[in-house]
């Protein structure tokens, strides 16, 4: 059973296409939002998403998959019955069991909750001392305005959202600074830092870099098949019951673009807070330097 790859990065920061990309490579299984390290037991877990019950979506579209080999209202109705029939098995025994059920493929988890917890990253950790992390960022300006959007369309937030009732920067800081904070102390190679505008820009540059650091096959087919996300099991909305699991956007269209993002400014006034000419703070600016925008 080998350790998992966990991709550490915020929501609509490119994880959903990311993922998808290095799931397909032969040797690697790419995860929708399985979010297991968020909690000690699937009691807990199920507790947890309760108001926010889409979260449960990527987990049960896995198990749906893996147990049936389809994501149909059956295969979903039998993953939830098996899931809620072992409330006291911890996280790490059910993400085991994924990882048995995918070996002798590397599973690719993109859950972008963890990041927002230390407790979750350092669980991450306790349950895989050997895992390795795949930091991927996107530029505080660009993910801020992505995230308002994203979730003003969210029908549980009941219309439109602005920073008053969601502060995107605050999201963005406290996310990488965990991340830093954590991968500070992880061994030397066991984390690689890469930015998302850069992966998708040019991945035919990027992606046998990454493979070449998880000693995999970096051959033309190997990298070739990884240029098509859209053949993932989980690139597309899955049953009325478990419909996400990856960014919305991603599963109506997953097919890879690249193309070399423009980079948006770090300084000026935030386009959601004009009415106080507000800017970044220092934090995000020291945070968004030291890894690689400005």
């Amino acid at each position: 059973m080998a350790d998992p790859l966990i991709i550490l990065t915020p929501m609509r920061s490119f994880s959903s296409v990311v993922c998808a990309m290095l799931g397909q490579h032969p040797e690697m299984y790419g995860l929708p939002e399985v979010n297991l390290f968020i909690a000690d037991t699937v009691g807990e877990y199920w507790d947890m998403l309760e108001s926010r019950q889409h979260g449960r979506h990527g987990l049960l579209r896995a198990l749906a998959q893996l147990h049936d080999g389809e994501q149909t209202d059956a295969s979903v109705a039998a993953a939830t019955e098996w899931l809620l029939e072992r409330r006291d098995w911890t996280c790490k025994k059910v993400f085991d069991h994924i990882l048995e059920s995918v070996e002798p493929k590397i599973a690719v988890d993109k859950s972008p909750r963890s990041v927002l917890s230390m407790d979750s990253l350092n669980r991450a950790r306790e349950m895989y001392p050997d895992a390795n992390y795949l930091h991927l960022t996107r530029h505080p300006r660009a993910t801020s305005t992505s995230l308002l959007a994203n979730v003003s369309q969210n029908a549980e937030w009941g219309g439109n959202v602005d920073a008053s009732r969601l502060d995107p920067e605050k999201i963005w800081v406290r996310a990488h600074q965990n991340v830093l904070d954590f991968t500070a102390s992880l061994p030397l190679g066991q984390v690689m830092r890469l930015r998302g505008e850069d992966l998708l820009a040019e991945p035919e540059v990027y992606l046998p870099q990454i493979a070449e650091w998880l000693f995999l096959d970096d051959s033309s087919a190997a990298i070739d098949a990884m240029m098509h996300p859209e053949t993932s099991d989980f690139s597309c909305r899955g049953p009325k019951a478990a419909e996400l699991g990856n960014d919305p956007d991603f599963l109506d269209n997953p097919v890879l673009r690249p193309g070399r993002a423009v980079l948006p400014e770090l300084d000026g006034e935030l386009e959601w807070a004009k009415e106080t000419g507000q800017t970044f703070t220092k934090e995000t600016l020291k945070i968004a330097r030291q890894i690689g925008y400005g």
